[in-house]
C-alpha cells in the first residue's frame, strides 16, 4: 500500500480553511460539482469531482475536531464506463487525514491518503490531492479557480 502526503501554507487561520473541508458551498468550489456532506463522525459524504469528469468519491467521516483535523475514508464509486485502475480504490479502503496547524495568520495544511492499494492509483491521488490543494488556495484567497483539473479518464 501506498501514501499521499500534501503540505502547504495557506493564508488564513485554521477556522476558515477548515470551513472549506465541512461546508458544502465551500468545498465545492475547489473540490466538486456536487457535494453532499455531513462533517460529524459517522456521517458520510459524496462528491462528483470538478471538471469533465464524472468520478464520484465517497466516504464517512471518522473524526471531526474543530478547527484542526478532519479524518475520513475515501474511495470512488463503481461505475463500469470509467474503468481505469488509478480510481480504482472502492470506497472505504483508503484514509485521509487532514490536519490544519496554525502559523501565524495563516494555517499548515498537512494531509495524508492512506491505504491506497497500488502505486499507480498513489500517483494519479498525489496529482489530485496537489491539483485540488492548489485550487483550495486561489479560493481561500477569495479567487475563482475555474473549472477543475479532472479529464475524462
Amino acid at each position: 500500500m501506498t501514501v499521499v502526503e500534501v503540505e502547504r501554507r495557506i493564508a488564513a487561520p485554521p477556522e476558515i480553511v477548515f470551513s472549506y473541508f465541512t461546508d458544502p458551498d465551500r468545498y465545492r468550489i475547489w473540490q466538486g460539482v456536487d457535494a453532499d456532506l455531513d462533517p460529524r463522525p459517522g456521517g458520510l459524504f459524496r462528491v462528483r469531482m470538478t471538471g469533465r469528469s464524472r468520478h464520484i468519491a465517497t466516504g464517512e467521516y471518522v473524526e471531526v475536531d474543530p478547527p484542526t483535523r478532519i479524518v475520513f475514508t475515501w474511495g470512488w464509486e463503481p461505475d463500469p464506463s470509467l474503468l481505469d485502475e488509478q480510481v480504482d480504490v472502492a470506497p472505504g479502503t483508503s484514509t485521509v487525514e487532514v490536519t490544519l496547524v496554525p502559523d501565524g495568520d495563516a494555517t499548515i495544511l498537512r494531509l495524508r491518503h492512506s491505504g491506497l492499494p497500488t502505486e499507480r492509483t498513489c500517483i494519479f491521488h498525489n496529482w489530485g490531492w496537489d491539483s485540488t490543494i492548489e485550487r483550495l488556495l486561489v479560493a481561500v484567497a477569495g479567487g475563482d479557480p475555474g473549472p477543475g483539473p479532472f479529464p475524462d479518464i
